[in-house]
């Protein structure tokens, strides 16, 4: 643009392109500066490396990041400004200035373009959108929320059921083992009271009948001893 026709327009307007480039690019700089300074006490406070021999390691990674993102930033502002010189300040082919008879430098800047008229319109219209589209979003974070708020509650629901039902079986399983042991015991009890009354009926008939032959109980016995046997078994199974 140096030298060119676009320069001496906006030179005789008193506008400088290349200030507003380097402003820009000024203040792109400083909110870098901002950033990586801000980030580099972030870090500091989390990894707590102040006065540590950390604190050097963690400005060299901290400048490495920076120089990354430095370098392909700079490529896109480079662009970017040659973009503004090639096309945003270029003025048409043949473009000349009005002469101060037709119009003073004021009454050319306050001219009214009607194109300014269409462009608040089509602002109003997107303050408009975006208005709506802000409301939308508030209802569907709403509905959001209420939605986690009962799946929650489900979830406890079902995780306290599931709780009562571990509890109910094992409830249920103890009773039945109780219960089973009572049998036992019970069943046992009165085996042991049969096996008496057979011991006591034999020494009877031994008593009432010297001479005759003495009954033999030992298989009787031996049927309920086995059984009795088996049962002691069972129940040391049982409460293993």
């Amino acid at each position: 643009m140096e030298g060119s026709e676009s320069e001496a327009v906006f030179e005789a307007l008193n506008l400088k392109p290349q200030l507003f480039i380097n402003e820009s690019l000024n203040i792109v700089d400083e909110l870098i500066d901002g950033a990586f300074h801000h980030f580099h006490l972030e870090a500091s406070n989390l990894l707590k490396t102040d006065g540590t021999d950390r604190s050097e390691d963690l400005q060299k990674g901290i400048d490495s990041i920076r120089n990354t993102i430095q370098a392909s930033l700079d490529k896109r502002l480079i662009m970017w400004e040659q973009y503004c010189l090639r096309h945003c300040f270029t003025v048409p082919s043949g473009f000349s200035l009005p002469s101060e008879d037709e119009v003073s430098g004021d009454d050319l800047m306050d001219q009214d373009d009607p194109k300014d008229e269409q462009v608040e319109a089509q602002l109003a219209d997107l303050r408009n959108k975006l208005a709506e589209a802000g409301k939308e979003c508030a209802e569907l974070n709403q509905e959001l929320q209420e939605l986690e708020r009962k799946s929650t509650m489900s979830n406890q629901y079902i995780s306290s059921v599931n709780e009562t039902l571990q509890l109910y079986e094992k409830s249920s399983e103890h009773d039945m083992f109780q219960e089973l042991m009572n049998v036992a015991s019970e069943l046992r009890r009165k085996m042991e009271q049969l096996k008496s009354k057979e011991i006591e009926d034999s020494r009877r008939e031994r008593e009432n009948d010297a001479n005759g032959d003495i009954p033999t109980l030992s298989d009787s016995i031996g049927l309920f001893k086995v059984e009795l046997d088996e049962l002691e078994e069972i129940k040391t199974k049982m409460n293993s």
